[in-house]
């Protein structure tokens, strides 16, 4: 693996900075071709884009930061926390961050927040798929030990070598490709606003304790079992939860009708 795809003179262009900016292209392209099918205007969603971006990005490398500070930090210079051209962010941290955005900006324009929610929840596995194949490219994100046919060794020089691992990165890619193509289908069967928002919470917090169980690049475990990734998913199954039987409740007779018109 290198981690560079190329050179710009003496300025080298990383492959997770292209792949993530590839997958978050996709994922504001997507979402505003579907804005148009819920009557919705593509150049909401556009205008969303600087607003998810902004957030996404503090909120990614706000969590690696506090996660990995004695590995990587401690004792380093403090612009250390802001190069993340190379890798190191959280998918979480940046959600959370994409999160705070939306309903900045749609308090702002007067939107809907879970109908833009649901209009981004089925591209958002997409991006992420891109996002983590930067991650293997990089060599971050890690898995245990494996001697499965599949298994990847890093160069010299990572913290693995020259053991083979899982690519752990590899089965969130294939899991959250899994995840779009299902969320795609379901949005088009949508009874009330939060619907795929909920679904996605639910579904990607389920992959990733599935993956998290793999990864072998976690300094330690939440009650010796839990690795971080688990843990926050605990809560965002919930919320995803109560969020689908906030929705559901509500969602019924007239109302459904009103907060789904121009869903087929």
């Amino acid at each position: 693996m290198n981690s560079i795809a190329f050179h710009l003179g003496p300025i080298p262009i990383y492959w997770y900075g292209i792949l993530v900016a590839t997958g978050f292209i996709l994922v504001i392209s997507s979402a505003a071709r579907r804005a148009r099918t819920v009557g919705e205007s593509p150049d909401s969603v556009m205008d969303l884009s600087i607003w998810l971006l902004v957030g996404g990005v503090i909120g990614a490398r706000f969590l690696y930061v506090v996660s990995y500070w004695d590995q990587s930090f401690a004792g380093q210079p403090i612009s250390e926390i802001f190069q993340i051209r190379n890798g190191g962010m959280v998918f979480y941290g940046g959600f959370i961050g994409g999160i705070l955005g939306l309903v900045l900006y749609t308090r702002w324009k007067k939107l809907k927040a879970l109908q833009m929610a649901d209009i981004l929840a089925p591209s958002l596995p997409l991006g992420h798929a891109f996002g983590r194949v930067g991650c293997l490219m990089t060599g971050c994100c890690y898995g245990k030990e494996s001697t499965t046919p599949w298994a990847v060794r890093f160069p010299e020089g990572h913290p693995t070598h020259p053991m083979s691992v899982h690519p752990t990165q590899i089965y969130s890619s294939l899991l959250n490709l899994l995840l779009f193509a299902l969320l795609v289908f379901l949005f088009h069967k949508r009874r009330f606003q939060g619907q795929i928002i909920g679904y996605y919470l639910v579904g990607y917090a389920i992959t990733r304790t599935i993956v998290e169980s793999f990864r072998g690049d976690y300094p330690y475990h939440y009650f010796g079992i839990l690795t971080q990734g688990q843990l926050i998913s605990l809560g965002i199954v919930a919320a995803g939860v109560g969020l689908l039987l906030f929705g559901a409740r509500r969602g019924a007779g007239a109302s459904a009708s009103e907060n789904v018109d121009g869903d087929a």
